[in-house]
């Protein structure tokens, strides 16, 4: 017998630790830019499993690879090699341009294991004096939710409860130049980053901003890390967001979600040697990490990113609805910021919050959801055409201004 989505919603509620406020559409199907609920109807998906469908919902050629290597072998654990790891690693280093790479599963753990990585290379190299390095993030971050990365986090809900925390790290206005300068001491062996703040809320850096971090970091001997999980792999119309501006490379970078295109979590941390060559054998590890399967999804997700030029379809795309939002004449809007396809829509207070904006865009087609209360963030797959983006931009306008 068949459930229908009320049905399945009571089991979810029932049975289902409450730690997501989802939208209630059951989606049973999905290709490209489209979603199918249980009860038939089509939506188009903005979101993106936030930025973890760049290349969109089932991509044939990504699919045929996972079929493939399903049918062969799909885990070794790392005490054996597979024919597909060394492929993926030589592939992403020279596609990022990075000497090593060390894989992962999710991006949170991508991001612990370059805190882990950051502070054994302070250690070793920087000689910082045993259990004193230090990391300096921003306020406002998000970079997953472990007790590690919870810990520098300035968001009161993700640690209330969960002491108590992760000593090592500093917290700095994010944007503010001086306020890192002012942070490092002889003890920083980090400085981790968001290029752009998904989580709170799209949140932009003034222009020049990575470039002179970085400039820092190189001056005093310290590590630049970004976290380019969202913004990574073409979202933002670079095929990463700090080649927005320049000299701003990063020394460690991260990435996850779209690097899988949606099959699979696939995350990495991608650095040069003398960083990741302080890793020696039992030092860190994952049993997933790098199997078979995650390598042949990663590399044809990545192929699919270069071949069709959805880097270049993002800023396209991006800039023109970019163009066409900020013709919407509405009360409701404060601001809309953004880069790519990957746009914030910030409502005022007396909007009431961006939920029921979220919830009238669903009656409409269109998936979306909100992020710090009062922001509609707007990031479909990068494969998304003119006809479609004009198609959804009528439906965000009539919300808006009814």
């Amino acid at each position: 017998m068949k459930l229908t989505s009320k049905q399945l919603i009571q089991l979810e509620d029932k049975f289902s630790a409450k730690n997501y406020h989802p939208l209630d559409v059951v989606i049973t199907r999905g290709q490209g830019v489209w979603v199918y609920d249980v009860d038939g109807k089509k939506y188009m998906d903005f979101l993106s499993a936030y930025s973890a469908l760049n290349q969109g919902h089932v991509h044939k050629k990504i699919l045929k690879a996972a079929k493939q290597q399903l049918a062969k072998l799909t885990l070794t654990s790392r005490a054996f090699r597979n024919e597909q790891f060394g492929l993926f690693c030589k592939e992403i280093c020279q596609l990022a341009g990075f000497e090593m790479v060390l894989p992962m599963n999710s991006g949170a753990e991508a991001v612990e294991t370059a805190i882990k990585a950051a502070r054994k290379w302070g250690y070793l190299k920087k000689k910082v004096k045993k259990n004193k390095a230090e990391i300096i993030t921003c306020e406002n971050n998000f970079h997953g939710r472990t007790i590690s990365i919870v810990s520098f986090s300035t968001e009161k809900q993700y640690r209330d409860g969960f002491g108590p925390f992760t000593q090592g790290f500093k917290i700095v206005k994010y944007g503010d130049i001086e306020a890192i300068k002012q942070a490092v001491t002889k003890n920083t062996v980090g400085v981790l980053i968001e290029p752009i703040q998904g989580e709170a809320g799209i949140i932009m850096p003034p222009k020049g901003y990575l470039s002179a971090v970085a400039k820092i970091c190189k001056k005093n001997n310290i590590l630049l890390m970004l976290d380019e999980i969202q913004t990574g792999l073409g979202r933002t119309g670079k095929l990463f967001a700090y080649q927005h501006e320049d000299k701003a490379k990063p020394d460690m970078l991260i990435l996850g979600k779209a690097l899988s295109g949606g099959f699979y979590p696939v995350s990495v941390v991608l650095a040069n040697k003398k960083v990741l060559g302080v890793f020696n054998p039992g030092d860190h590890g994952s049993t997933f990490g790098g199997n078979p399967l995650a390598g042949a999804i990663a590399r044809s997700a990545l192929k699919v990113i270069q071949e069709e030029k959805l880097v270049d379809n993002a800023a396209k795309m991006g800039n023109y609805l970019k163009s066409r939002l900020k013709t919407i004449k509405s009360s409701w809007i404060k601001e809309i910021r953004g880069i790519g396809l990957l746009i914030g829509i910030e409502l005022t207070k007396a909007s009431g919050g961006a939920r029921p904006f979220c919830e009238a865009l669903k009656a409409e087609g269109i998936l979306c959801k909100e992020t710090h209360k009062t922001v509609l963030r707007l990031a479909p797959p990068l494969i998304i055409n003119k006809n479609q983006v004009d198609m959804a931009f009528e439906k965000i306008k009539k919300v808006l201004e009814k």
